[in-house]
């Protein structure tokens, strides 16, 4: 199993062991800041470089294969963040990261905008992958700007768009982007994710935790996974919501 979007940074040594031992093999870890930066870019690398040089290290110890996705998150967004984008550029150059991630839009301001068009520019120039955030409030509104946003700066086939849910999935199942489901407490459980797979097919999406400083549980993946399983869904089916969808897109 692969599990498509954590925040390491932010979770247990015991987490990541019982990921590994739960059958996940491999996970993508995105870079998000829970707390205020005050426009101080310095801040935000020294996040993004101990999630790039420390994490995969940590996790590994406990067997599991950590990827990593690295970008400014709308919440993070800053308006001095030149050396953030050269920092982007060279691990991009140097195929450190695997997505530019989580990227998007949250409170949907100006800065968060223009932080974001930048961040898809640099991405469709570069044909990287993105992992892109939908927020909990107004997702549907916001989700409205975010398509609007992405289809205008970036082929869609590179980009998924994340934490999508039964009253969101209508206005992205029709065009080129991978979705991801995230099954966690307040934002989705087993049987909604399930409903969206029966009713739309198991082609388009990926399953993730997002576990973070929030409610979190690590073994949504395989909950979802062996839920399926019991339930009877065709096992070719089920596999390309637990690896091979995420195998193919990111490359791994």
């Amino acid at each position: 199993m692969i599990d498509t979007h954590m925040h390491a940074d932010s979770r247990s040594s015991e987490d990541f062991e019982k990921m590994f031992i739960s059958g996940i093999d491999t996970a993508i870890t995105c870079s998000y800041y829970p707390y205020k930066i005050d426009n101080i870019p310095e801040i935000l690398l020294n996040h993004l470089n101990r999630i790039l040089n420390f994490e995969p290290r940590r996790a590994g110890e406990y067997g599991l294969d950590l990827r990593v996705a690295l970008g400014i998150h709308p919440a993070n967004a800053l308006k001095n963040n030149e050396i953030i984008f050269e920092a982007l550029e060279r691990w991009i150059e140097n195929r450190d990261i695997i997505a530019i991630g989580e990227i998007g839009l949250d409170e949907n301001t100006d800065l968060e905008k223009e932080v974001f068009k930048k961040q898809l520019e640099l991405a469709e120039d570069s044909k990287s992958k993105v992992i892109i955030h939908t927020p909990r409030k107004n997702k549907l509104e916001v989700l409205k700007d975010i398509k609007e946003i992405v289809l205008e700066n970036i082929n869609p086939k590179l980009v998924v768009i994340d934490h999508i849910n039964l009253n969101t999935v209508e206005e992205v199942i029709d065009e080129d982007f991978t979705i991801g489901l995230t099954v966690q407490p307040q934002k989705m459980e087993v049987e909604e994710a399930i409903e969206i797979l029966d009713k739309y097919g198991f082609d388009k999406f990926l399953l993730n935790s997002d576990i973070s400083n929030k409610p979190s549980n690590p073994l949504s993946v395989p909950k979802t996974v062996r839920t399926l399983k019991r339930l009877g869904y065709d096992k070719k089916e089920i596999n390309k919501v637990a690896f091979e969808n995420a195998k193919s897109f990111f490359n791994i």
